[in-house]
């Protein structure tokens, strides 16, 4: 039976809660949910959904590296957004990100999001069996 890993990085900003930055699993890596805070102020940054989005995404990368893999790894992901009305706004920062052999993806809007920011995205990511990434 496989066992869970607990991954954490300093250039990812920290839980706010009871969770872990990602866990993995096996060759399995669940991210939690990142949103656009500047790790090195702790503050959401400014200039809206696309700011956001840039930030959350660059915090996601970090997190996935920090467990050994990349935006390339990821197999599926979840955006959150606090107005479906922004959502060519994200998804034209996420086209910069994912450029090619792009996830699954679900989009929804959701009534709050934590500290009242627009965005907010978590990954499912996989690792080859030979881990040489």
């Amino acid at each position: 039976m496989a066992h869970k890993q607990i991954i954490t990085t300093d250039k990812a900003p920290k839980a706010i809660g009871p969770y872990s930055a990602a866990v993995k699993v096996g060759t399995f890596i669940y991210t939690a949910g990142q949103i656009g805070i500047d790790p090195a102020t702790g503050e959401v940054v400014a200039g809206g959904v696309e700011a956001e989005t840039r930030q959350a995404l660059t915090n996601l990368q970090h997190v996935l590296a920090a467990a050994g893999a990349s935006l390339d790894h990821v197999v599926k992901t979840t955006v959150f957004l606090r107005d479906m009305g922004d959502f060519a706004k994200m998804n034209a920062v996420y086209a910069q990100f994912f450029t090619h052999h792009y996830p699954a993806r679900s989009a929804v809007q959701a009534a709050a999001l934590p500290k009242g920011v627009a965005v907010e995205i978590e990954a499912v990511a996989i690792l080859p069996e030979e881990s040489g990434v």
